[in-house]
């Protein structure tokens, strides 16, 4: 297409006040949606679920476990700290499935096919040194993050053919296939990294150095492996526009590194920190009885969200020799009592994961039908027959902490697979080797969970080691995918697509730091991903996400763990947030410091520290001090009285 056409569409797109226009199979706009039409238009001021006035100031404290030793988090290097200054050509709307809207990128082309799409960036973008965000920066972070940086981005971005400058400001990636409807999307996720900055940098290396980044904060202040200050930029180039207005409130966020839950807890209930949302439902219950929060100073709230809640798993290692058989995988799900351990150490609050796509439509259900039964019957031959015959349905007890039935079910299996009792072990029919493997922790508040786990699996004569390690060894094994089991969780979104090759394919499972942590080699799977990534309406996604789905659990990769539909939150009394719910629960960078409700807080805590210390302790001597004087001055008496009679020599 000749540029001069580029240009006049270009010039079209932002002269007719509807902001969408389109020639042939051209389309210009502001927004893109994966499926249907953007809910927001060209001339939206901001987002409904923001408050346009929320007021900007005060400082946001929160707390992470373990530790950071790097700035840099796109190389597989390091355990990195988030900056929050890197930015993107789109971001996406909380109160849709899968709409972006433009944020560095002005205006988005694209055709009906979408085989290729173009971005304009806004001529105002600007890096945080003042230099101006161009096609050049575009063009050098896509090469460089897909050849240098983490490998979810060769994934991630396996579809792109070729990514070409056509102007100062503008840039077009053309894709490998026609149909893939969500990679002009995603190709806008794309993190843009200043060029200029890199050019006398290792990319390859990790760095306190905190990068050069054109968001709307900037790490001003750290200390390795402690804390780290980000600050609102007070000149941030994208402030006004509508998908900014309302957020990033605070002026500055402060996150401080602790070595445990524990430790965070007690910063929270001491004021040293404000904000935490709480993982651990014994903590939940429990911890939190104390009377900063029965006089409402610390507020403990769930906040509903509607998002999918994806697999939280024990995830086995399949390219290790003892998981390679599809029903010892089977097997060991029938040793995890969930109901035991759901009312004895979760007093009841989560759900049974029973998907990978928990907690949405895309979660299989029932027997497959429709559009689903189809898509599946084009692989009916390479299918287990229970695919078609028998939902899923995670092994369930009478939550007693016995579960013979279960392990009777078990052997079973085990007896199938090659695995039979010797002198109280299970050992392999044909070697005699026993049936031995680790579980890997970094969180030792697991350790209460995994262990009856691991007591059940000795029942079943099996040797399940828990092993706990420090998080930087915890991450690189997972890197090199040394383990044999450990736990996880595969966060969904609402609209499916590129993301996840890098979580089953088969050539993920040949790739370090990718996400396909089970080694899942399965050709109908790989098929099915594909499949899911061209699907053309919502329907079609439904549809074959949840045939995805039903496939992957037919697996049994993992022993599904469980879920809440809820954000459980912990703040002190001194934030606001727009009253209008999202579909992302907490989402604190809507959020605003209440000055009023601060000062509020402070007074109440000062008057309370006054009324808990006596006037009469602060303004006279007490009965206990008396009697502390009256003894002083008895034991001088007798000293005294000793020196006055001692018996003189000579």
């Amino acid at each position: 297409m000749p540029p001069l056409f580029h240009v006049v569409v270009t010039l079209l797109a932002l002269c007719l006040p509807t902001g969408v226009w389109a020639q042939g199979k051209t389309i210009v706009s502001h927004a893109i949606a994966m499926h249907g039409e953007p809910k927001y238009g060209p001339g939206f001021p901001h987002f409904d679920y923001v408050d346009p006035d929320a007021p900007k100031g005060g400082t946001l404290r929160v707390a992470d476990q373990g530790t950071f030793d790097s700035f840099h988090g796109f190389i597989p290097k390091g355990n990195a700290a988030a900056t929050g200054s890197v930015e993107t050509l789109l971001t996406t709307s909380a109160d849709e499935p899968f709409t972006a809207y433009g944020l560095i990128a002005e205006t988005i082309e694209y055709p009906e096919d979408r085989s290729w799409v173009v971005f304009t960036l806004r001529p105002e973008a600007r890096w945080h040194d003042g230099r101006p965000i161009t096609a050049d920066d575009v063009v050098w972070s896509f090469e460089t993050l897909t050849t240098q940086g983490l490998p979810q981005y060769r994934f991630y971005y396996a579809g792109v053919a070729s990514v070409e400058k056509l102007g100062a400001r503008r840039v077009k990636f053309t894709f490998k296939d026609q149909g893939n409807r969500e990679l002009p999307l995603i190709v806008g996720q794309l993190p843009i990294l200043p060029r200029h900055y890199w050019a006398d940098k290792d990319f390859g290396k990790t760095t306190l150095e905190p990068p050069l980044g054109s968001g709307p904060y900037r790490i001003t202040e750290f200390e390795a492996g402690r804390f780290y200050v980000q600050e609102r930029v007070a000149d941030y180039w994208g402030r006004n526009l509508p998908v900014n207005v309302g957020l990033n409130n605070f002026d500055r966020v402060r996150v401080d590194f602790f070595r445990d839950d524990t430790a965070i807890r007690l910063a929270l209930k001491s004021g040293d920190i404000d904000y935490r949302e709480e993982n651990q439902a014994k903590a939940w219950a429990l911890d939190y009885e104390v009377p900063a929060v029965t006089k409402g100073w610390l507020n403990k709230e769930l906040i509903r969200h509607r998002l999918p809640t994806g697999m939280q798993s024990f995830v086995m290692n399949s390219r290790r020799p003892v998981f390679r058989d599809v029903k010892v995988r089977e097997a060991l799900a029938y040793a995890f009592d969930f109901e035991w351990t759901n009312r004895n150490l979760f007093f009841g609050q989560y759900t049974r994961t029973e998907s990978y796509f928990s907690n949405s439509e895309l979660a299989s259900r029932g027997l497959p039908d429709g559009e689903e039964l189809e898509v599946l019957e084009r692989f009916h031959d390479r299918l287990p027959a229970r695919v078609f015959t028998t939902p899923y349905r995670a092994p369930a007890t009478d939550g007693s902490g016995w579960p013979r039935e279960n392990l009777r079910r078990a052997f079973e299996l085990l007896r199938e697979a090659g695995w039979i009792v010797h002198d109280l072990n299970l050992v392999n029919r044909d070697t005699g080797e026993p049936m031995r493997f680790e579980i890997l922790l970094v969180s030792p508040a697991f350790e209460r969970i995994v262990l009856p786990f691991a007591r059940n699996l000795k029942r079943l004569g099996i040797d399940a080691r828990v092993r706990l390690v420090d998080q930087t060894q915890y991450i690189n094994r997972l890197r090199s995918f040394d383990y044999d089991m450990f736990v996880f969780t595969w966060g969904q979104s609402e609209s499916p697509g590129n993301e996840q090759r890098n979580f089953w394919s088969t050539r993920a499972a040949d790739n370090p730091s990718s996400r396909n942590f089970a080694g899942i080699r399965d050709p109908v799977v790989d098929e099915l991903i594909e499949l899911v990534i061209a699907a053309p309406t919502r329907e079609d996604l439904v549809a074959r996400t949840r045939a995805l789905d039903r496939v992957l659990l037919a697996g049994h990769y993992v022993i599904p763990n469980w879920h809440i539909r809820a954000d459980r939150v912990l703040y002190w009394d001194k934030f606001s947030r727009p009253p209008t719910p999202t579909k992302n629960g907490a989402m604190t960078n809507r959020w605003w410091y209440d000055v009023t409700k601060s000062a509020a807080l402070e007074q109440a805590r000062r008057t309370d520290m006054a009324l808990t210390t006596p006037e009469a302790d602060v303004d006279r001597p007490g009965f206990g001090t008396a009697v502390l004087v009256l003894g002083g001055l008895l034991l001088i008496g007798y000293f005294v009285f000793r020196r006055a009679w001692r018996p003189r020599v000579g």
